[in-house]
């Protein structure tokens, strides 16, 4: 595993990391004892960066991660987000009392003193507007309650306006081969603040594995089933935004890209890598084999110019318009 320097933070994190969705909820049925044994196999792989969020199973995820602190002497960092509780996203809900609230009960389910990441949840586009936010973080990290603090947004427009705060240590944002505005201003100047960027949804809800066929069928709780047109949040947290038939008939023409000892999730996570100024992509799993197929990403040697391009023209020639004016 290699890892990469966090913002300002002083960590270095692995560069493929653990995202934490999948185990809570929204992806279906999950089995806890088989999420540990899926925690314990980042750990033995080098991962020491955990991306969680208060409402993954209503705390499910947090919790399971606080066990994995017990059963464990590693030093690893955990990130947790709120803001998603709210049961209407409004600008006016991100105030003191409700701040409080979700990272005090985030504190509870993780078991600790201080959380050592915590993001805003994909607030509204105003709440980037409102400094006043953002003082309050600071004020709960001279209490104690936060080491550090940073946003996971939609929008690249939230990014560029979230890192002109100096305390934000990083910046979550989709980021894949289907969506790769993100490179093309906020990597720049996100590099210039010394910000970190964390690549979500690697993997396109998993359309970027190869494995989803048109056949595919998802559980009724399970995102890729009830919000592929934005129905319960937005839609480009499901499948990155693109159309299913749209999806699986790129896929198949990056398929013949993928090499011969790689699979296809292996070539859309080392393509994230290529790019320095991410700082670690986050990709989720639900089994111990999927976490090694994840961390052996951090192994392969670089992706060949001529693979990269290819993939700059089909994204140029087949997503680009449908999702890049989106977010």
């Amino acid at each position: 595993m290699k890892y990469r320097e966090l913002g300002r933070t002083g960590w270095k994190i692995s560069e493929i990391s653990f995202g934490a969705w999948a185990i809570g909820g929204a992806w279906g049925e999950v089995d806890d004892k088989e999420s540990l044994t899926a925690l314990h196999a980042a750990l033995d792989g080098g991962v020491n960066f955990f991306d969680t969020a208060d409402v993954y199973g209503d705390g499910r995820s947090e919790r399971l991660l606080a066990k994995l602190r017990k059963e464990r002497r590693e030093t690893f960092r955990i990130a947790t987000k709120s803001g998603r509780r709210l049961p209407k996203q409004t600008p006016e809900g991100y105030n003191r009392d409700n701040l409080t609230a979700w990272i005090e009960r985030s504190l509870r389910n993780l078991e600790t003193d201080a959380i050592d990441l915590l993001q805003l949840h994909c607030p509204p586009t105003a709440v980037y507007y409102m400094p006043e936010v953002f003082g309050m973080l600071d004020e709960l990290v001279k209490a104690g309650k936060l080491l550090h603090y940073g946003v996971s947004v939609e929008k690249v427009e939230e990014a560029l306006k979230a890192i002109e705060f100096p305390n934000v240590q990083s910046v979550q944002i989709i980021f894949n081969i289907f969506r790769q505005r993100p490179a093309d201003l906020f990597f720049e100047r996100a590099g210039k603040r010394q910000v970190g960027i964390l690549a979500r949804v690697p993997l396109a809800s998993g359309m970027l594995t190869g494995k989803i066929r048109h056949e595919s069928v998802f559980a009724r709780d399970d995102h890729r089933n009830f919000n592929r047109h934005g129905e319960a949040f937005d839609r480009g947290e499901t499948f990155s935004g693109v159309d299913f038939e749209t999806g699986l008939r790129v896929v198949d023409a990056l398929k013949l890209l993928t090499p011969k000892d790689g699979s296809m999730a292996q070539l859309a996570l080392r393509w994230i890598l290529e790019f320095p100024e991410v700082t670690c992509a986050i990709p989720g799993a639900k089994r111990p084999a999927q976490v090694a197929e994840n961390i052996a990403v951090s192994g392969l040697r670089p992706l060949p110019k001529a693979t990269t391009k290819k993939i700059a023209a089909i994204y140029e020639a087949e997503i680009k318009p449908l999702v890049q004016q989106c977010w």
